[in-house]
């Protein structure tokens, strides 16, 4: 590992850097560049002074744009022969259950790319109808005229026989596809849908994203490292080779980080509250991360293991308008990092959260903040007037309207924080909310109250903690075998044949960096279910992982079934190496900080708050809200009625 290490995390306003040296941790941010997130990356490592043995640990966002923007590449998909519009099939269920015209999502393949071979494996996995030569001959012919960038193959149950895949690949890249994607590979599970789906965002982002890793590997003198949707770190290669596993990664670092941060506090049940320009991600860790594998990303699956996190479009750039009937909407439209807020003085005119801040005084015009941006309170105040009753230019209209901005703001963030909490079985009331991003700490308190959470914990450097949580995530490979079994101990000698080869596989693919840490994991079901739950399987303790699967079934639904059969469905495992300890951060000891004093609007009235420096402040110090906290990357609030400690 490379004496200097760069954690980066892209954000919709600004990219986040953090710097661990032998010296210690620096920490800045600079401006995003949507049109290519690269040029603020490399921005930000010209401005470290990095030329030489560095590791880049990246957070990016350039899969999930692709997707969302649907300007991924030229795909073809391959299926058995009859199979073709799996993609337009899709499942029966809506989303928009009282939708009078519902639409589905449109496949990012249209019909006219996607090819059949005259194959069939049964479910059993043995081949029915052979694949035969003639077939991929006619595939090759009919894909190069098509003229793809990329190719994804899903034939049935492949995952149990995957050799007409391989073959199909081969014929493909004889044709002149480079990047070609197979289900066996991609996502080896049941789910016919999803698994063509997870397979065809992989080759669609493909070429995009390998373009981008590799534009930054010749301009980054060293190592290249990529966040994974988990949480984990793959080297670049790896990360090119399976850009799925990349999709929706940018807020699963915040967690890692978040995690880190309580771990060192002292908390272990934790609520994540990652709060930043354009939305608001929010997450629960008892112990740990809760994971999922049903994501979706713009209305597609994408059915791979990942930190289970519930995004809202409220951010500190989120524009606040009226409806038609006068209503006042906030978000999900985002003023970005250009123009970006009108408090910015970078031409934004539309009021957003943060000029509202701005007018209740929550962020102070004197203090700088990331990428040397000074707050203009004029031009907050003027964009807040907008939203006034006939354009009311009054100080009391313009408050007023500021605290309704933050109010709705604060519900839409309430609310995802009771799905990822009440409804998923957790008293928030047990945990302790962390709060980041480079506006969580503005909010936390607030949002706590309405929870009725008493603890909030403000990280040392809450506005960069997805870029610290970028150094600090494993190195982390998962892997994957359906079974379909019932769960007993007969079942065990298939399933430790399985772990065995994955195991085996897992060792290879460390070969050279350490011997990995592995964990077994099994999605369980009581039979007749449709859908799984995961659990941690202990040795060959397949007793111990039905009760543990009982237990979580309860946790999550507030009913178990002891009496039921259960079965096991997949089979994981988890391979991760730790990555070097970030250095320890030392704060001032002893002492009493300096303090100012400004006005701040709480619950319409306009009180005296203290306002503090954080890197000012000593370890065991205590006060008493209303109080601000200034640092470079984020600004906290303690409302009347909290107490602030240092630890």
């Amino acid at each position: 590992m490379s004496a200097v290490r760069v954690g980066v995390d892209v954000g919709g306003t600004f990219t986040d850097f953090a710097v661990a040296t032998a010296d210690g941790l620096h920490i800045f941010k600079v401006s995003s560049t949507p049109h290519d997130p690269s040029h603020a990356v490399l921005d930000g490592l010209r401005r470290a002074g990095i030329d030489s043995d560095v590791t880049v640990v990246h957070g990016s966002t350039v899969a999930t744009n692709a997707v969302l923007e649907r300007k991924g590449a030229r795909t073809v998909l391959v299926t058995t022969a009859g199979f073709r519009d799996v993609l337009e099939i899709g499942r029966q269920n809506r989303p928009a259950l009282y939708a009078i015209e519902p639409r589905k999502p449109e496949p990012l393949i249209e019909r006219e790319l996607r090819c059949e071979v005259d194959e069939r494996v049964g479910a059993d996995g043995a081949v029915r109808r052979p694949l035969h030569r003639e077939s991929l001959d006619q595939l090759t012919e009919e894909v190069r005229a098509l003229a793809p960038e990329a190719a994804a193959v899903c034939l049935l149950f492949s995952f149990l026989r995957p050799s007409h895949e391989r073959s199909v690949r081969a014929a493909l890249r004889r044709a002149g596809v480079r990047w070609v994607s197979i289900s066996s590979e991609v996502l080896p599970e049941h789910r016919e849908y999803e698994r063509t789906s997870t397979t065809v965002v992989d080759a669609y982002v493909a070429p995009v994203m390998g373009r981008y890793i590799r534009r930054l590997e010749r301009a980054v003198p060293g190592q290249l490292w990529i966040v994974q949707s988990s949480g984990g770190v793959l080297r670049s290669s790896e990360a090119a080779a399976s850009p799925v596993q990349s999709v929706l990664s940018g807020p699963a670092a915040g967690v890692v980080g978040a995690r880190a941060v309580a771990a060192a506090s002292g908390f272990d049940h934790i609520v994540t509250l990652d709060m930043g320009g354009t939305s608001t991600d929010v997450a629960i860790c008892p112990g740990e991360p809760l994971r999922r594998s049903d994501a979706t990303i713009g209305g597609l699956p994408v059915a791979i293991p990942m930190t289970d996190i519930h995004t809202v479009g409220a951010g500190g750039g989120s524009i606040a308008s009226r409806d038609e009937a006068g209503g006042l909407r906030v978000g999900p439209r985002s003023a970005g990092a250009q123009p970006g807020p009108a408090a910015y003085g970078r031409g934004g005119t539309e009021p957003t959260v943060t000029d509202a801040n701005v007018v209740l005084g929550r962020l102070i015009p004197d203090a700088t903040l990331a990428d040397e941006v000074v707050l203009d309170a004029s031009a907050a105040a003027e964009a807040i007037k907008r939203l006034t009753p006939a354009g009311d230019g009054s100080t009391d209209a313009r408050r007023r309207a500021a605290a309704a901005v933050v109010a709705v703001a604060d519900a839409h963030m309430e609310r995802a924080l009771r799905v990822i909490t009440l409804e998923r079985g957790y008293d928030p009331r047990d945990f302790t909310l962390v709060a980041f991003g480079g506006a969580g700490p503005l909010h936390g308190c607030a949002l706590a109250e309405r929870l009725e959470i008493d603890r909030v914990l403000v990280p040392r450097y809450p506005g960069v903690l997805s870029a610290l949580g970028a150094l600090s995530g494993e190195h982390v490979r998962e892997y994957s075998a359906t079974l379909l079994r019932s769960a007993t101990a007969r079942s065990m000698r298939a399933l430790t044949a399985s772990f065995g080869r994955m195991e085996r596989t897992a060792r290879r693919d460390f070969a050279g960096s350490g011997r990995p840490r592995l964990r077994r994991l099994l999605d369980m079901r009581y039979a007749g279910q449709s859908f799984e739950l995961t659990v941690p399987l202990r040795g060959r303790n397949i007793a111990g992982a039905v009760r543990a699967f009982h237990r979580r079934h309860h946790e999550r639904y507030a009913h178990s079934r002891p009496e039921a059969a259960v079965e096991v469905v997949v089979a994981r495992l988890i391979a991760s190496l730790d990555q070097p300890p970030l250095p320890k951060v030392e704060g001032p000891v002893g002492g009493r900080p300096p303090s100012q004093r400004t006005p701040v609007v709480v619950d319409g009235d306009v009180k005296d708050a203290r306002v503090f420096r954080r890197a000012e402040m000593p370890v065991g110090f205590r006060a008493r809200g209303p109080l601000l906290v200034l640092q470079e990357d984020a600004t906290t609030w303690v409302p009347p009625g909290w107490r602030a400690k240092v630890d």
